[in-house]
């Protein structure tokens, strides 16, 4: 099963069009164009659509003749006819099935668009090596440079961020332990196809009096956190040391191998019942209010993320004006947070998850992805008056506006990609948590304490990915409290350059997979959708 290089909806190899986009899907011989590649079912590689090097007008095709003719325009298409058809005789000729559909996706409007929508295909679990590559030249005559970065050592990542958040839920009197969602195997760093092996956890550390130096006059060291220049500033890290001389070229890589699966804090229809963390998930019906939040975890993470202003990108503590990244004080994001709540069906103006769920539908249908996005990125109130944004600009604005009713929400920092492709796809990337609480009577039901009676889940709005986490997402780091939001900014700055004399320094980064992937257990689809909150 293919992808639509347009819009990436699922298409069939015998389709000639894309049927959520329109637009043609010319095929070609394999040898002609790089094959594009998604994991079906087996775990087996299918050929996807090449880009046409001109993308057709919506909807027309050529036809044997010659001619062009928009196929568009007719008001309904035969095949979706068919299947529209036969997905009414069944709701209507069998009552019961139309109840368990009923209960299953809320009503016959979601359940046919269940079954016409596009998806994204996830592998269940995947063990990949991902490479990161950085190529570091000095520009100039006769000047020479250093260049330190901090390399984030990816941490182990759990269901349950601490040992605090989330219950454990009891079935037959056996605790239900936090699932492994992300797991370090290997590490090394290459400098100049020199291979350093490093501990996959960094320790015990090793301080700069104890760095490596490499043949060529590179430095590789993993010391503790700390605020000295020689120390990791946010959390563990490899730090490397380029020496330069005027008209050098370096490249140096950071090899991790993971082992990652799939989990699901959601329980809707939509996500296979083999999903680790569907069955104890969290669905608008056992959702709790934003009152109830204070009384989940202690309201820690309220307190940490929870407030209307966050990130400030003015860094001069004197300047009159400021630029929160998020800001839930915003008249925007306060009127457009105030437009989603009154969406919401009666009785749920409180229900913390179908706040949330109904802002993650609105950002995904109102706000486009902006591949040409600032350098620095926009905050939310930005993203949302320009209507589009980037993965950060997104978070952003998703967060503003869950802030408005103390929903908690922090950053995951990473990159975004697909082990399934040998040579590319990766991308660096920004999303997030949220903390949302389960309903009293729920957890009382179930003789869970209501301290611990809540989620932490992962949303990735851009890609469509709720409360969800997937191979197919690497994990750099997830944010800690910091009131002076001095590991935000240190994350995005891992770099320092210092140039002696005259000359310039460029880096440019770049990911890969390398080696074998290994798959267990199948994959699985997760259509894209609103969600009927009724």
């Amino acid at each position: 099963m293919g992808a639509c290089p347009y819009c990436r909806s699922t298409a069939l190899p015998s389709d000639t069009i894309c049927y959520s986009c329109g637009r043609v899907l010319p095929q070609g011989d394999r040898s002609s164009y790089r094959m594009e590649q998604q994991f079906s079912q087996k775990g087996t590689r299918d050929t996807a659509y090449k880009m046409a090097k001109k993308p057709s007008q919506r909807g027309v095709v050529q036809t044997h003749s010659g001619r062009q003719r928009n196929i568009m325009k007719r008001r309904k298409n035969r095949f979706r006819s068919v299947v529209m058809l036969g997905l009414v005789a069944f709701v209507m000729l069998s009552p019961q099935a139309q109840e368990a559909v009923f209960g299953e996706f809320g009503g016959v409007d979601e359940f046919l668009q269940s079954q016409l929508a596009p998806y994204h295909v996830y592998p269940t679990e995947a063990t990949y090596t991902l490479a990161k590559h950085a190529d570091v030249s000095m520009s100039g005559v006769g000047g020479s440079g250093v260049v330190t970065e901090n390399i984030l050592i990816p941490p182990t990542l759990t269901s349950s961020l601490t040992s605090e958040s989330q219950f454990t839920y009891t079935e037959s009197g056996q605790e239900t332990p936090a699932v492994s969602l992300q797991e370090t195997l290997e590490l090394a760093v290459v400098v100049a196809g020199e291979r350093i092996n490093v501990p996959v956890d960094g320790l015990p550390s090793k301080d700069y009096s104890q760095r490596t130096t490499t043949p060529s006059g590179h430095e590789v060291w993993w010391p503790a956190v700390g605020t000295d220049e020689t120390e990791c500033p946010v959390a563990k890290c490899v730090k490397v040391r380029l020496n330069l001389n005027s008209g050098q070229t370096v490249r140096y890589t950071f090899e991790v191998r993971v082992k990652s699966v799939s989990y699901s804090w959601w329980d809707d229809g939509r996500v296979q019942a083999f999903v680790s963390g569907k069955s104890t998930g969290i669905n608008v019906e056992n959702s709790g209010t934003f009152d109830e939040l204070a009384y989940r975890g202690n309201g820690v993470r309220q307190s940490e993320f929870g407030g209307g202003l966050w990130y400030d990108r003015v860094r001069n503590p004197d300047a009159v004006v400021r630029n929160y990244a998020i800001n839930g004080q915003d008249a925007l994001v306060m009127s457009t947070a105030d437009a989603i709540a009154s969406s919401l069906p009666e009785g749920m103006s409180n229900n913390a998850y179908a706040f949330a769920r109904a802002t993650f539908d609105y950002l995904h249908t109102y706000i486009s992805y902006d591949r040409e996005a600032p350098a620095t990125a926009r905050a939310g109130p930005e993203c949302l008056a320009a209507k589009t944004g980037d993965c950060d600009e997104q978070t952003n604005a998703f967060f503003s506006i869950m802030r408005t009713r103390g929903v908690p929400g922090w950053y995951a920092f990473g990159v975004l990609g697909d082990p399934f492709l040998s040579s590319d796809g990766w991308e660096a990337h920004a999303w997030g948590y949220i903390q949302l609480p389960l309903k009293s009577s729920w957890c009382e039901e179930r003789n869970i304490v209501l301290q611990s009676c809540f989620v932490e889940a992962q949303v990735d709005v851009v890609n469509n990915k709720w409360l969800l986490s997937t191979p197919t997402a690497y994990v750099d780091w997830v944010e800690i409290a910091d009131a002076s939001g001095q590991l935000v900014y240190d994350y995005y700055h891992p770099v320092r350059s210092i140039v002696y004399d005259s000359g310039n320094v460029e880096r440019q980064r770049s990911f890969e997979t390398v080696g074998d992937v290994v798959f267990s257990g199948g994959s699985y689809k997760v259509k894209k959708y609103v969600e009927s909150l009724s």
